[in-house]
């Protein structure tokens, strides 16, 4: 008997599935968005925990999990919080393959605050950081993307924002060089040797970030069709020229190639 009843979650037609709801976007929404919280919560870690020097490698990497779980709990806790546009007023909560919509949201905040953590280890230390995280998630993030995404202000001025431009980096980027302005150059022991924790998984880490920043831009149509492809196969050419042309570069300027060179350029090519 047990072995002829179906569970009706594992049934192809079902009252709680839509009629409108395509699989197919539903499915690359959820993979994309799956790439998109490796690049936050894996390579990020891996990343920032193998830049720095050593004393500020965990100090570091749990600044960007932290940020991953603010935001993932801040987007639940408050109705605001990485909320943009009326998904609450359509039928069934939001329409066609946005069903996942909401995780890239809060992934998408949690990238612009873990892109600020490599700025602060130096700086902040993890109680303070703690503080910070849902104070600018909620005051930049999603000042942010209330005025640009979801028909803001900014939107109806006629700025546009296809993954994150202005809502992500460029906000993140002013943090950055507000804090390194306020709080001034490092002493000059740490500027003098700066070496690297772990050269190793900072290969690793960059390589996530790249595959995490194809689902971020691959995912931003909300569907499989033509603009997420070249979406794809912009961002993997544009790393890819980066990283060679910085290689390049620092054999004709330095004689050698530079693993922090082909790290830096391929991170450059991220668009």
């Amino acid at each position: 008997m047990a072995a002829t009843v179906v569970s009706i979650a594992y049934q192809n037609k079902t009252s709680s599935v839509p009629d409108w709801l395509n699989k197919g976007d539903n499915a690359w929404q959820m993979i994309s968005e799956t790439l998109v919280g490796m690049q936050s919560v894996l390579c990020l870690v891996i990343l920032y925990g193998s830049i720095v020097k050593k004393k500020w490698a965990v100090n570091s990497a749990f600044m960007a999990l932290y940020a991953f779980a603010a935001m993932s709990f801040g987007d639940r806790l408050l109705p605001f919080w990485g909320k943009v546009g009326p998904a609450l007023g359509q039928k069934f909560l939001i329409r066609q393959a946005r069903l996942p919509e909401t995780t890239q949201l809060y992934h998408n905040g949690t990238e612009e605050t873990a892109m600020i953590a490599p700025f602060y280890p130096m700086a902040m230390n993890i109680k303070a950081w703690m503080l910070f995280v849902p104070l600018w998630l909620t005051f930049s993030y999603t000042v942010g993307a209330f005025s640009v995404w979801g028909g803001g202000f900014l939107f109806h001025w006629g700025v546009m924002d296809y993954s994150g431009g202005y809502v992500i980096h460029l906000s993140s980027g002013i943090a950055g060089f507000t804090v390194a302005y306020w709080v001034g150059p490092r002493s000059t022991k740490d500027r003098e040797r700066f070496p690297l924790n772990n050269v190793l998984l900072m290969l690793a880490g960059a390589g996530l970030l790249w595959m995490g920043w194809v689902g971020f831009n691959g995912g931003d149509p909300y569907t499989e069709n033509i603009d997420s492809s070249m979406a794809v196969l912009d961002t993997n050419i544009c790393a890819a020229t980066s990283l060679l042309v910085w290689i390049c570069l620092d054999v004709i300027f330095f004689n050698k190639p530079s693993v922090i060179g082909a790290v830096r350029g391929m991170i450059a090519g991220l668009v």
